[in-house]
C-alpha cells in the first residue's frame, strides 16, 4: 500500500502595487514580524490564519512560504497585503497586489517496499541522477508534469518543482508503476 502523497510546501509570490516600503519601521508596527538587514534583507512576518510565512521585500515583493494549498497561499498573500497596507496607509484596501503566482509545491509520499536505485538509475540514465557516495536518493527529472522527484531506498519520495497541487500527485501516479519494477527483494 502506498502512502498518500502529502503537500508539505507551497512557494508563492505577491507583487505589492507600492514599493520602497520602509521594512525597519513596519517591523515596529507589525506583531509576529523580524526585520534583521544584517542577517536578511527581507522583514520576516509569520503569519498564522493560515499558517504560513511571509518575507516582505522593501521593492514591494512579498514571498509566501509554509501554506499546504493553494488556496491557503492565496488566502496567505491577501492577508499579508492587506496587512502591510493598513499598516503602511492606515487603510486596509489602499495597497493592493497584483501577479499572485505559485512557483513551488513541494510533497512527500511513499511506497511500502525498498527500491534498487542503481537499477532503476541504469533503465532511467537520460531523466536521473544518482551519485550514491554523495548524496542517498535519485533524482529523477518527469517531463509532463514537470516535477523533480527525490526517490530513496526506503521507498519515500520527495516531489518538488509542481505549479500547482495537482501536478504532484500526478507525478507520483505515473511514477509508482515505475518504482513497482525496481522493487528489492
Amino acid at each position: 500500500m502506498a502512502q498518500q502523497v502529502s503537500v508539505k510546501n507551497i512557494v508563492a509570490t505577491i507583487h505589492l502595487d507600492k514599493s520602497q516600503l520602509d521594512l525597519k519601521d513596519l517591523s515596529r508596527k507589525l506583531r509576529n514580524a523580524e526585520y534583521k538587514p544584517k542577517r536578511y534583507q527581507a522583514l520576516i512576518v509569520r503569519l498564522t490564519q493560515p499558517s504560513a510565512t511571509a518575507l516582505v521585500f522593501s521593492s514591494g515583493k512579498i514571498v509566501i512560504m509554509g501554506a499546504t494549498s493553494e488556496y491557503d497561499a492565496e488566502l496567505a498573500a491577501k492577508r499579508c497585503t492587506e496587512t502591510v497596507s493598513k499598516k503602511v496607509t492606515g487603510k486596509k484596501h489602499e495597497i493592493t497586489g497584483s501577479n499572485f503566482a505559485i512557483h513551488n509545491v513541494v510533497a512527500s509520499a511513499g511506497v511500502d517496499f525498498k527500491i534498487n536505485l542503481e537499477d532503476f538509475y541504469n533503465n532511467n540514465m537520460h531523466f536521473s541522477h544518482y551519485e550514491p557516495e554523495r548524496f542517498p536518493g535519485l533524482t529523477f527529472r518527469m517531463k509532463e508534469p514537470d516535477v523533480v522527484l527525490l526517490i530513496f531506498h526506503s521507498g519515500k519520495v520527495v516531489l518538488t518543482k509542481g505549479k500547482k497541487r495537482q501536478d504532484v500527485f500526478d507525478a507520483f501516479e505515473k511514477i509508482r508503476p515505475m518504482l513497482a519494477r525496481f522493487k528489492q527483494t
